[in-house]
């Protein structure tokens, strides 16, 4: 690419300060401060990697003292930079990260570890403000907690301005405990006087004493907060409040204004945009977080994209989702607990499409233990980011990123051999012929194949849709972007692939429509020798709809009947 354009979309750039100085492009939340000014004890939970790093960087230079003569230069030209609040660079600033921690196998060793990561801290606070600290020494070197109550013990006897904590990542090692199984000592890590809770206590005294303004926590479960009882009862999780719904992630029109100045930087046209829109859409929305919320894109999968796409000199690149963000399914092995559960929850979101809730189980707080109730799962996946809220009573998977852990899951439950020489040599010929039919029997023959006669009474066609799509997007992800129930002005295409542009593939568009049959009808649709007119119709009017929207684009459509296991049909209409 031209060297004398820079690269400013701000991939892995959790800074602030790094964000603002180097002119990386940024989405400015900062109208969020003056809400969270209501709060002294906010818990604000995202699924991992969401951007929490970055608002918890961003609140620490608001509001440090001493970055005050910085303020202008970081600020300016953001909300807050024309609409500051009496309280910037009003505080002492402790800043902690818990994703930092490094695990243990029992209390001691995880006590000598939490003291390590964060004895620094507090000390760096003082050390920025030794004008006010003066000849203050600690009398605890090595004690946390300990440290932090000294520190706050002298700024409240000497008037001091208040201490501004900050903790990002509040829960990221007592998840670790949970996921490797280690329950008893999650349990004496959240109760009695543990040093976790003795930390907490702290902070919610010197909350109580005045000492310190607030204590913000990001995290991605309420479930370690819940567990700290009377620890830290003042938390007030904001997570699901409506004036807080947006904070975290990139809505429609924040990402609407993003792709246009990515265009226009890498690009120098807005031609490709209607194209590149649809694209992200397929993979990287789908987040909702309220059921009357409006969509959200993932801002570090986005980003992830628009970087690449910027890197190639406005090309779309091979691979479409930063694999460093795929939820690690460890999560869905430990929440299940038995082979059954896993089973009875991904036939729900891999052949029923979706999970029911009961809306009032997103109340702020829940416990380890509700957390691994089974008719809590939904609620479970939910904040952990695999499951996303279709409306007031329905969970759903958010994006196609999602849909392939759960089909990648389904099929190590089920014994499904993914080994490429059952798949590869065909997806080999299908790069050389195009010939979309001989995809269709190797799914049919090599994939379904594989399943138990039973198995034929129960799947749907979103099951069918689903599996397709992860088997085809494992082999021809370098040449296609994938869309499933794509919705369109003619209704809700089932599945669609489409040549990425810039590839020998581009303008090559495959429309399918997919139908169901069981054992019982397959006889007769089988001996059908063209789909039904119905079918050939909708199909076409997806197709209409593509082309007035892509007119360069090669379309062709198909109609494919899977029937049971005894046979398939595919016909190009």
């Amino acid at each position: 690419m031209n060297n004398q354009v820079s690269i400013i979309i701000p991939y892995a750039v959790a800074d602030f300060a790094e964000m603002r100085n180097r002119g990386f492009y940024y989405v400015d939340k900062t109208d969020y401060i003056p809400r969270l000014e209501l709060y002294k004890a906010p818990v604000f939970l995202r699924p991992r990697r969401f951007g929490k790093s970055l608002l918890v960087s961003t609140l620490a230079h608001y509001y440090d003292r001493t970055l005050a003569g910085k303020f202008e230069g970081l600020f300016g030209g953001t909300y807050v930079g024309s609409h500051p609040t009496p309280e910037h660079n009003q505080y002492m600033v402790i800043r902690y990260d818990f994703s930092k921690m490094v695990m243990a196998d029992d209390m001691e060793g995880l006590e000598k570890n939490f003291n390590d990561l964060n004895c620094g801290p507090v000390k760096i606070m003082v050390t920025h403000n030794r004008d006010l600290f003066g000849d203050f020494q600690f009398t605890t070197l090595g004690n946390a907690s300990k440290m932090l109550e000294e520190a706050l013990n002298y700024a409240r006897e000497h008037d001091l301005p208040k201490v501004y904590v900050l903790i990002d990542e509040y829960d990221n090692f007592t998840n670790q405990l949970l996921t490797s199984y280690n329950d008893p000592l999650y349990e004496k890590v959240t109760t009695k006087d543990s040093f976790l809770r003795t930390f907490f206590k702290i902070i919610k005294a010197g909350i109580g004493e005045g000492s310190v303004r607030t204590c913000f926590c990001t995290g991605v479960l309420p479930a370690t907060m819940d567990d700290l009882t009377s620890g830290y009862n003042i938390a007030e999780i904001l997570t699901l409040e409506n004036d807080f719904i947006n904070m975290l992630g990139f809505t429609y029109a924040e990402t609407e204004v993003y792709l246009r100045y990515v265009l226009d930087k890498y690009t120098g046209s807005q031609e490709r945009y209607d194209e590149i829109w649809q694209l992200i859409v397929n993979n990287y929305d789908g987040y909702r977080f309220s059921p009357r919320g409006e969509k959200l894109f993932n801002a570090t999968i986005l980003t992830y994209f628009l970087k690449k796409f910027a890197v190639n000199n406005g090309e779309v690149p091979e691979e479409l989702i930063d694999e460093n963000l795929r939820t690690d399914v460890g999560w869905l092995r430990r929440l299940t607990l038995s082979l059954e559960n896993s089973k009875e929850m991904l036939d729900a979101l891999v052949i029923n499409d979706g999970l029911y809730y009961n809306v009032a189980d997103l109340s702020s707080k829940f416990n380890k233990q509700k957390f691994f109730d089974k008719n809590f799962y939904p609620v479970s996946l939910f904040y952990l980011g695999m499951t996303t809220l279709q409306n007031a009573y329905r969970m759903t998977l958010p994006n196609l990123t999602m849909r392939s852990i759960y089909m990648d899951y389904y099929n190590v439950l089920n014994r499904i051999d993914g080994g490429a020489m059952r798949y590869a040599p065909v997806y080999e010929r299908f790069t050389e012929e195009r010939r979309f039919e001989s995809l269709v029997q190797n799914y049919f023959e090599q994939y379904l194949g594989q399943f138990p006669a039973q198995v034929f009474d129960k799947i749907n066609e979103n099951f069918i849709r689903c599996s397709f799509f992860e088997l085809v997007s494992r082999y021809l992800s370098m040449c296609y972007t994938f869309a499933i129930e794509q919705n369109n002005s003619e209704g809700r295409a089932d599945f669609e692939m489409t040549g990425i542009p810039g590839t020998d593939y581009y303008t090559d568009d495959r429309l399918v429509e997919f139908k169901y049959f069981k054992a019982k009808d397959a006889e007769k649709v089988l001996a059908l020798d063209a789909p039904l007119a119905d079918h050939v119709d909708q199909v076409h009017r997806y197709a209409d709809d593509t082309l007035r929207r892509f007119p360069n684009y090669h379309v062709r459509t198909y109609v494919v009947y899977i029937c049971a296991n005894r046979g398939w049909k595919c016909w190009e209409v």
